[in-house]
């Protein structure tokens, strides 16, 4: 009875980071620097993808992928916080808070499954070099990219359809930048067990058959380095896997500090570890990608 005697929330209030309008500003000017370089360097990365022949190979088209993700998952959450840190009222209406949360899950499923493609397209290009050519075929590829897609709109509509279901008629105020599941979660006042199930699920099948598909791949691909006789074969060898190596560490390290540590009081570290997730991750993508590789090199 009195939950359907309450008062829907129609606003969520974001906490953000400060009150002090000194650091505001500095983290404003910071934080906008960093979007920027976002959408110079994805945008300048799938451009030079598209028009440098040398370019037009699996793993480039992977990365192409990978840098539309970075720079739309980075968008969804970025122009808000900006907005924000000139803002008094630090709000964010409901069907907002619902949209966002649908695009980041979407964008962020996504990017976790073509890292898995790029570390099975390292996988037969280390371990099965003579049959890559007929094995990434471009209808293979793209099969891949739009499964990648797939499983990400899955991920994003599945959230989205358990955060719809849920009541909020105690606090809005939400202890972070952005709209996030679990604080969510945290200020439902109705039933949330359907919601955490739908986040336990899909954390668990799709969170763990990834990082299992990663973690078997880099293992053929360290055996089969090994095996080179030569230590100038592996170093090139290895140094085809080198980026996206440190791709992965980026991604999903960020992801399990954020979602798997043990939970505290501050929320100042929780903050922190998001913005280097959602904002500063899809920057250091393409720098990775284009400081690293020669061939991104000579495209430039």
């Amino acid at each position: 009875m009195a939950e359907s005697n309450c008062t829907q929330v129609t606003e969520f209030t974001l906490t953000g980071f400060t009150d002090n309008p000194e650091t505001e500003v500095t983290l404003f000017l910071m934080l906008l620097l960093i979007y920027l370089v976002t959408i110079l360097g994805n945008l300048g990365m799938i451009v030079i993808i598209k028009v440098s022949p040398q370019l037009h190979s699996p793993m480039y088209y992977f990365l192409g992928n990978l840098a539309f993700v970075d720079l739309c998952s980075s968008t969804v959450i970025t122009p808000k916080m900006l907005v924000d840190f000139l803002s008094e009222k630090k709000g964010i209406a409901y069907a907002g808070c619902m949209a966002q949360v649908f695009i980041y899950d979407l964008f962020g499923m996504t990017e976790g499954f073509l890292l898995v493609t790029m570390a099975y397209d390292r996988y037969v290009a280390v371990c099965h070099p003579l049959v890559y050519p007929l094995v990434m075929s471009p209808k293979c590829c793209f099969q891949l990219v739009a499964g990648s897609y797939l499983i990400g709109l899955t991920n994003g509509v599945g959230q989205t359809i358990g955060m719809s279901s849920l009541s909020f008629c105690g606090s809005s105020v939400i202890d972070l930048f952005f709209c996030d599941i679990s604080p969510l979660i945290s200020l439902s006042t109705s039933d949330t067990t359907l919601s955490r199930i739908i986040l336990r699920t899909s954390a668990c099948l799709f969170g763990v058959s990834s990082s299992l598909v990663i973690l078997v791949s880099y293992m053929a691909i360290i055996s089969a380095i090994l095996s080179i006789s030569s230590a100038k074969g592996k170093r090139k060898a290895f140094s085809t896997c080198t980026s996206h190596l440190i791709t992965l560490s980026l991604f999903y390290g960020t992801v399990f500090f954020m979602y798997l540590k043990p939970s505290s009081d501050s929320s100042r570290e929780d903050k922190w570890a998001a913005v280097l997730y959602t904002v500063v991750t899809p920057m250091l993508n393409p720098l990775i990608y284009s400081l690293r590789n020669e061939e991104v090199k000579e495209a430039l």
